[in-house]
């Protein structure tokens, strides 16, 4: 529909009804997460958006659960966010939603941050690069993609209330560039976040949201808040919020609960209370807005772009004209994606020479949680699947040799602020006696030859974690086993970065996230080498007094402020400054085969060639990362700075030509715009951000 008839439709509206279309409502078929409802009588139809970022969350709807982000991430791979973010489309177009709220893509800054799950990286380029992908497979299947949350929101504690005191260059080098490369990538939709910057919320932003995200960068979608987020009405629609979410009392809101029943709860509800939004923010863009036209205070023209832009999501989809998409929902190919992604993300973190099993390998598989499957954390990200292969199942499944399963201990509880509200959560804290069995789980491994302790997190939105220690006795229990089996393979399944004190005792540790519905499938065929463990990491681990913003001045904050003054020394950028050896470094992850680089070159187009050879005598998956490490000069750069990246299948004995395209910002540093610093570069090739071989010069 060209632009001359939305502006007819524009015209032919009443203010009520322009007001209609810049709110949210109630959904009367009680699926959207969010709701705008049309103006019937100009063929304006409904307009319903829904939470997505690890499946279409619909309470007591089913969909594929698919791993967190985060193990996505962890394939070094954007085509298989694109597949995932085309599945998650496909399954929201067959419930009749038409903006899918996702994909998440806020940096980790701090490993304790309780929605890490949702996110992909440490580093803005791998960021970027998935966020690119994700839009582009959501907005394949006719479903609009919300990018979130716009921006700086790294932390859960205190985020409706926090100020991110941050740089314009650490803002430009590390927080902005996944949401460009989104909108880059034709993002229909951007959602604001909670947190303020600079001492403005983000919803009232006019710096970030119209003069960078529209202006700057030409995003012509709809600006949404985050749900409650509208802090107020003059402010944030002059800043160029465009969509008011949810624009109705707690009550009436899919998935969430009426206040009186979070009063009923107050004991567990206070764990959450300083990450949840005011419900009161709601209605703004209704009444309010248009007494504020009628001062004046926000001019008309606004209201009508608000409109245009609203009017344009819904033409983009085709849905002013009718079109919708049939779509499709838990298909074999759904399922099996779901599998495919859980086991490629899958990072064997050391491995003695225990893995892979042999099929007819007597295990014992002991853990809290084995008897179920390992879905996600807690909050928005919530998906209910429509089938699940737990732990225990998917081992005993794929073994061929005796599978003895005990747990050892207490069941981890899933932690989420809507059980507390539903009054399903005992509001349980990790430092609260645990118990356990340890005998049991001693005698188990004992008597097999490879013990597989699989231990977890537990994370959610609205909280971040408490420490990045196992809860309850897990430690424990991993020493235990580990005393009684010295071939004890430990699978974590966590939200991100967790301590290992007992890794030199055992002999392999395994990081599987937070694996979906095909938890027990996708982990038998990493740890019997069905397919080659090839996920590398996307974030550090190290102790927790190792990471930046480690001072509270810097997280969680002091007064309201959290003062970003590590500036663009995040993650492994961080560690370098240091010197600090990490536990496992950012992009590191232990293969079944081997590989030798040869016959590297590097041309003035930075552009990295190389030939990847498969020295052993099993098929693998290679990931090779390239490093960008700048010339010495007087401005502070990090060390070396992720430029590209490629994973590649190389079959056994053979090999494979690779050509890595060198991103443009590893080369440059932002100074009231992006500079690119003359003289010559090092280009490191290799494994890790610590593992990098293969020195090349490229001078610019």
């Amino acid at each position: 529909m060209a632009g001359d008839t939305i502006d007819r439709l524009v015209d032919s509206l009443t203010r009520g009804e322009k007001l209609a279309l810049v709110r949210g409502a109630a959904d009367p078929t009680g699926t959207a997460t969010g709701y705008v409802p049309g103006v019937e009588r100009l063929g304006i139809p409904p307009l319903r958006l829904v939470d997505g970022p690890l499946g279409v969350r619909i309470p007591g709807r089913p969909a594929t659960a698919f791993p967190a982000p985060i193990a996505v991430a962890s394939t070094f791979d954007p085509a298989t966010a694109y597949r995932k973010g085309a599945a998650m489309a496909r399954e929201a177009a067959v419930r009749n939603q038409d903006i899918l709220l996702a994909p998440g893509l806020n940096l980790i800054r701090v490993p304790h941050c309780g929605r890490n799950f949702e996110y992909y990286a440490e580093d803005p380029i791998l960021t970027g690069s998935f966020a690119a992908s994700a839009v582009e497979g959501i907005q394949s299947e006719g479903i609009l993609a919300t990018p979130k949350h716009f921006v700086a929101n790294n932390q859960e504690t205190n985020r409706v209330t926090v100020s991110a005191a941050v740089s314009q260059r650490t803002l430009r080098e590390r927080y902005l560039p996944g949401f460009h490369d989104a909108v880059d990538a034709g993002a229909g939709a951007i959602m604001t976040a909670y947190n303020r910057v600079n001492g403005t919320h983000m919803s009232e932003h006019r710096e970030l949201v119209t003069d960078v995200l529209k202006e700057e960068w030409g995003f012509d979608g709809v600006v949404i808040s985050d749900w409650y987020g509208t802090e107020s009405t003059v402010a944030a629609a002059n800043a160029g919020l465009d969509l008011e979410m949810p624009g109705v009392e707690p009550d009436e809101q899919i998935g969430g609960a009426a206040e009186e029943e979070a009063a009923e709860q107050p004991t567990a509800f206070e764990a959450f209370a300083d990450g949840m939004p005011d419900p009161a923010n709601f209605g703004l863009f209704g009444e309010p807005l248009s007494a504020a036209i009628d001062s004046g205070a926000v001019p008309e023209s606004r209201l009508d772009e608000m409109v245009r832009r609203v009017l344009g999501a819904m033409d983009r989809l085709g849905r002013l004209d009718g079109d919708r998409p049939a779509g499709e929902l838990d298909t074999p190919e759904h399922r099996a994606l779901a599998e495919e992604l859980a086991a490629r993300g899958t990072v064997v973190l050391e491995n003695d020479g225990v893995l892979p099993l042999a099929p007819e390998t007597d295990i014992a598989v002991i853990g809290p949680n084995v008897h179920e499957a390992t879905l996600g954390g807690g909050g928005s990200s919530e998906t209910t699947p429509c089938v699940t292969t737990t732990t225990a199942a998917g081992l005993r499944d794929r073994a061929e040799g005796a599978v003895t399963v005990c747990r050892g201990h207490a069941e981890i509880e899933d932690i989420s602020f809507f059980d507390v509200l539903a009054g399903k959560s005992t509001g349980r804290t990790d430092g609260e006696e645990t118990e356990t069995d340890f005998d049991s789980a001693a005698d188990a491994a004992a008597r097999a030859e490879v013990a597989i302790v699989v231990v977890r997190d537990r994370a959610t939105e609205a909280k971040d974690r408490e420490s990045l220690a196992l809860p309850g006795e897990q430690d424990g229990l991993v020493e235990a086993v580990a005393a009684a089996n010295d071939r004890t393979v430990v699978v974590i399944q966590s939200s991100g970065p967790v301590e290992t004190p007992w890794r030199d005792s055992v002999a392999a540790v395994v990081e599987a996230w937070y694996p979906g519905q095909a938890d027990g499938a996708a982990l038998a065929a990493v740890l019997y080498g069905d397919i080659d463990a090839s996920g590398r990491l996307p974030v550090t681990f190290a102790p927790a007094t190792e990471y930046p913003a480690s001072d509270p001045g810097q997280y969680p904050g002091v007064d309201g402020r959290a003062t970003y003054s590590e500036g663009v020394f995040v993650g492994y950028h961080h560690f370098d400054a240091s010197g600090t050896d990490p536990t496992y470094p950012f992009g590191h992850g232990c293969s079944y085969a081997a590989f030798a680089y040869r016959d590297l070159t590097v041309t003035g187009d930075a552009i990295v060639e190389l030939t990847v050879e498969n020295t052993s005598d099993r098929d693998g998956c290679e990931v090779v990362q390239a490093y960008v490490c700048p010339p010495g000069s007087d401005i502070e750069r990090p060390e070396r700075e992720l430029g590209g990246f490629a994973a590649v299948d190389v079959a056994a004995g053979t090999s494979e030509r690779l050509r890595i395209d060198l991103d443009d910002r590893a080369f440059s540093y932002y100074d009231d715009g992006w500079v690119l610093e003359s003289g010559e570069y090092t280009i490191e090739v290799g494994q890790s951000a610590r593992d990098c071989p293969h020195a090349l010069s490229l001078t610019r």
